[in-house]
């Protein structure tokens, strides 16, 4: 079996990557709404973006390409990433401290192959970088079919892209909306939608 990691893209290959990556990125960002502070949730393959099955052949330098075009949108617009390590790692949040102020920190380095490439190079570049077993987060990204959904807060509400594939990663988002509550009689309020 090969491994991803010992393949070399060319730069023209990692920067239609990137602009793939920033295109689904400010897509989300701009249908949920997120504003200054929010945090979008990042599950992430590299695996399924070069072609292969999940978890069979992480590459570092496919990741750096999605996690560069992902991390300028966020970073002009002031929202945090949370990027969701593999099942390896108990699909971990890695994310900035200031982030989650007041979240219980777990102790791990994510790994290319123990909590995947993505969540590697976001460790390695996010400013007071932790790792955290929950997060509520305000929208979500899932590259590959990495299953995000358990961090996003209530109500996850399905966003059809149309920037939708990654390579050759399927693409799925959601964003999330308060609960309604009360009865036939209750008011809602329509920006909250």
């Amino acid at each position: 079996m090969n491994n991803m990691s010992d393949i070399e893209y060319n730069k023209n290959e990692l920067d239609a990557i990137r602009n793939q990556a920033e295109d689904i990125c400010n897509e989300i960002c701009d249908t949920a709404g997120l504003v200054e502070g929010q945090i979008l949730v990042v599950g992430c393959t590299t695996s399924e973006v070069c072609g292969e099955k999940i978890g069979t052949f992480s590459s570092p330098q496919v990741a750096e390409a999605i996690y560069n075009g992902i991390s300028s949108v966020l970073n002009s617009r002031g929202i945090y990433l949370a990027s969701q390590c593999c099942e390896h790692l108990n699909r971990a949040i890695i994310v900035s401290k200031k982030a989650v102020p007041f979240a219980e920190i777990v102790n791990v380095v994510p790994q290319p192959k123990a909590g995947g490439s993505f969540a590697t190079m976001a460790y390695n570049d996010i400013d007071d970088a932790v790792a955290v077993e929950h997060i509520k987060a305000d929208a979500g990204i899932d590259i590959g079919g990495t299953l995000i959904g358990m961090h996003l807060k209530e109500v996850a509400i399905p966003v059809k892209l149309i920037n939708n594939k990654l390579g050759n990663a399927h693409v799925t988002a959601a964003r999330v909306r308060p609960k309604f509550i009360g009865g036939t009689r209750a008011i809602y309020d329509e920006t909250m939608l």
